[in-house]
């Protein structure tokens, strides 16, 4: 994958052709924006990306031959291309499994046609997403009982135990973690502390440098897994 110069490239993979062809009509009309191909498969959106060096891909999950959490990790693993992964509330048990592979964003398929495309940008850009609705999901497996991701208890099992790289933050750094965790954007962070995007933006940045984190998604989960945010905040 090389740094875009021009419009993001933008490689579609989904096994039902009259999707990709929506999303590509979508797409197309964007100056920014270039579908460069299209993939029906896990194992064609590999092949694909390394022939075809794409930005983004969007990702169905459930496809034949590979399905799209499997191809998710090898693309992120040989630094193919950003993905975003295309879901539906049916289909939401994936979702922790992609955010493990690798995934930079989650895009519901019902989604406007202007989020849609504002999405794409964002991933493009290097900015992982998290649709709120999405977070949402993706907490309720981080906590619920018994499935290995919920926040490590204290031998009385009442709170879980603070990280030790928490101690790193400033008390707005971890504030800002906290909003981090509840999905929350820069702008809505901002706003609701009284300070500029900007300020916001390099909050965000030192936060995920400090805790060693690849991006907000990851962020998400370790201020889940660390207690800052709980399920209904």
């Amino acid at each position: 994958m090389t740094a875009a110069t021009g419009p993001l490239r933008i490689l579609l993979v989904d096994d039902q052709k009259l999707i990709r062809s929506g999303f590509a009509m979508m797409l197309s009309v964007e100056s920014d924006l270039d579908v460069i191909g299209e993939a029906s498969d896990g194992a064609e959106a590999i092949t694909a990306a390394r022939e075809l060096d794409p930005d983004v891909i969007l990702m169905d999950v459930q496809m034949p031959v590979m399905d799209g959490i499997a191809a998710t990790e090898q693309i992120v693993t040989e630094g193919l291309a950003k993905v975003v992964i295309l879901t539906t509330f049916d289909r939401d048990d994936y979702l922790f499994d992609a955010l493990r592979a690798g995934a930079s964003g989650f895009l519901l398929k019902n989604a406007e046609a202007d989020q849609f495309v504002e999405a794409v940008r964002a991933v493009g850009h290097g900015h992982a997403l998290l649709a709120p609705e999405v977070t949402r999901r993706v907490i309720e497996q981080i906590t619920a009982p018994d499935d290995g991701g919920a926040p490590e208890k204290t031998a009385a099992g009442s709170q879980p135990i603070e990280p030790p790289a928490l101690a790193q933050l400033t008390d707005r750094e971890r504030e800002i973690l906290t909003h981090l965790g509840r999905g929350r954007s820069n702008g809505e962070i901002a706003a609701e502390l009284f300070i500029g995007e900007a300020t916001v933006k390099t909050h965000v940045s030192n936060v995920l440098a400090k805790l060693q984190l690849r991006d907000r998604i990851q962020a998400v989960i370790f201020a889940y897994e660390a207690g800052l945010v709980r399920a209904g905040d």
